[in-house]
């Protein structure tokens, strides 16, 4: 067979140079075969995107002049919606099977979309258990999350040695806007933890750059370490974590550790998010499966603080109260574990993802 697979991002090709690896025998294409890489195509932003549309056009006009010529037998688009979906409509539209791999955030916002999405691809692949629900009968499958699978083949600490250790992850996010934003506050914060050690993750070089250049600013260079790399390893060990907004919320459950999101941005941009987003109660990805997958309690398996709520003394509450209270914290981890079952699938994702594009299922 004849397949393209096309992911625009990092974390797409994660999972498209994974289907490859399990579709020998076929032959596969993506972007990269027509020479658009991925460090060109991940740009975000509305104003990024307008400023290079004509890249963005060119990119678009060349892989339908592949549909059209090299005729794949199968299209599978992986996230990146903007483009992807568009591509996967056109192919469908030409007669060439189109599925799509992680479904559209359609459970928070814009849910008028769904017949779109139907009416754009033959079938989708989901990674939360809650949204095949959401389209037609026998449209979506739910697949598994495939962050699940790998942290269930990787080691994490036993809760007493996270306890003796005092070890508490922070994460301000991966873009340099949301690290002067954040990281800022939970320094702030660790002043006010007392017994304590304090180690962030730097996603690259530059990133490293800036956040150590925060903290020395902030004069906690000699109580909080900054690592290049290594945040899934920390989040596996830490006793308790603060974590801006993001994938990492959802690693730092699939970590079982104790975490509180949280995340700001500008006043503007904050009530749009208020106007647009109606489906759903909270933003952190944990949250939102504890919620729709019938969690208990009243309070979310991971505590949000956002906007205003977002301060140093917000923050350093709840991490005294997880270093304090093992019980609490035991309880916690207890929650997310329930959590996390939600998220796991009796197939591994991408063997998942293969059949469906194989008409397996």
């Amino acid at each position: 067979m004849r397949i393209l697979v096309l992911a625009g991002e990092e974390s797409g090709m994660i999972y498209a140079r994974g289907l490859r690896a399990r579709l020998q025998g076929h032959e596969v294409r993506g972007y990269q075969d027509y020479g658009f890489e991925t460090s060109d195509l991940a740009v975000f932003g509305f104003g990024a995107v307008l400023r290079r549309l004509p890249f963005f056009l060119r990119v678009k006009r060349t892989m339908e002049r592949v549909i059209d010529e090299w005729r794949p037998d199968v299209v599978c688009t992986i996230d990146y919606p903007g483009m992807n979906l568009k591509l996967a409509a056109y192919a469908k539209a030409k007669g060439v099977r189109a599925v799509h791999v992680v479904c559209p955030q359609v459970w928070a916002w814009h849910q008028n979309r769904i017949p779109k999405i139907e009416a754009s691809l033959d079938a989708l692949c989901c990674f939360f258990p809650f949204e095949p629900s959401l389209f037609k009968s026998g449209f979506a499958t739910f697949v598994g999350h495939p962050l699940a699978k790998e942290f269930d083949a990787e080691e994490i600490c036993d809760v007493d040695d996270r306890a003796a250790s005092r070890l508490v992850a922070l994460l301000p996010g991966s873009r340099a806007g949301e690290i002067e934003r954040i990281l800022p506050v939970l320094l702030d914060a660790a002043k006010l933890v007392k017994g304590a050690r304090f180690s962030v993750p730097a996603a690259n070089e530059r990133v490293y750059s800036l956040i150590s250049k925060i903290v020395l600013a902030r004069g906690m260079a000699d109580c909080v370490e900054v690592k290049l790399g290594g945040a899934r390893k920390l989040l596996r060990s830490a006793h308790c974590a603060a974590v801006a907004s993001g994938t990492a919320t959802l690693e730092a459950a699939l970590a079982r550790c104790p975490t509180v999101l949280v995340y700001r941005v500008s006043p503007v941009l904050a009530a749009f998010a208020r106007r647009v987003i109606k489906g759903t109660k909270y933003i952190g990805l944990a949250n939102i499966v504890w919620q729709r997958c019938g969690g208990t309690g009243d309070e979310p398996v991971m505590p949000e603080l956002l906007q205003e709520q977002f301060t140093a003394s917000s923050v350093a509450e709840i991490l005294n109260l997880w270093l304090s209270n093992p019980a609490v914290r035991k309880a916690v981890s207890m929650r997310l574990d329930e959590t996390v079952r939600h998220l796991d699938s009796v197939h591994d994702p991408l063997s998942s993802i293969v059949d469906v594009l194989l008409n397996r299922k």
